[in-house]
């Protein structure tokens, strides 16, 4: 039966302490500000799945006493914040942990190196395209993969793409002619 319950002291333990450190986690999260929780980068995914790692460790293992696990929270959240405040202000460390945006679509052409590369499939281009209500590609200028992983898809315009120039696989003449 120990497999099952071992005793209700156990099972306190781990409602008083998940208690303690949830709290301890929303307040180092909060502390940390809003770029811990915004869309991730791999750097801010490898942070979350160890706080959380973390997280179930202090909850479930009697060997990990809760101030540890504090602790260790902390350390990551204070790697985290001193990694995104050096990235702001050094362009070889945001290199290190940050992608570039990579153009997938562009003016009716697929960019397949590109394509390659991001390891992204045409069928999943046309799901982006559909998931902001398009039916058509005709429809469509350009499809972004952004540094987080996610779409973007844009539409035609006779202005000057200059949202466009930190896109991998743009060139910079093509933002001054209509898309």
């Amino acid at each position: 039966m120990d497999w099952f319950f071992n005793s209700f002291t156990d099972l306190a333990r781990v409602v008083v302490v998940g208690t303690c450190a949830y709290i301890g986690v929303i307040v180092l999260l909060r502390a940390a500000g809003k770029r811990t929780l915004s869309k991730m980068n791999a750097f801010d995914l490898v942070v979350t799945v160890a706080i959380g790692s973390i997280l179930a460790s202090v909850l479930l293992s009697k060997d990990v006493a809760l101030a540890e696990g504090l602790v260790a929270f902390a350390t990551l959240i204070t790697l985290q914040y001193a990694i995104a405040w050096l990235s702001v202000r050094s362009a070889w460390v945001r290199n290190m942990v940050k992608s570039e945006p990579a153009l997938l679509f562009y003016d009716g052409d697929y960019l397949t190196q590109s394509m390659k590369k991001e390891r992204v499939t045409k069928e999943e281009v046309w799901a982006a395209v559909r998931a902001q209500g398009l039916a058509s590609m005709a429809e469509v200028g350009g499809v972004v993969l952004e540094t987080d992983g996610s779409f973007t898809v844009f539409a035609p315009t006779d202005e000057s793409a200059t949202a466009l120039q930190q896109v991998l696989h743009f060139s910079p003449d093509d933002a001054n002619q209509p898309l």
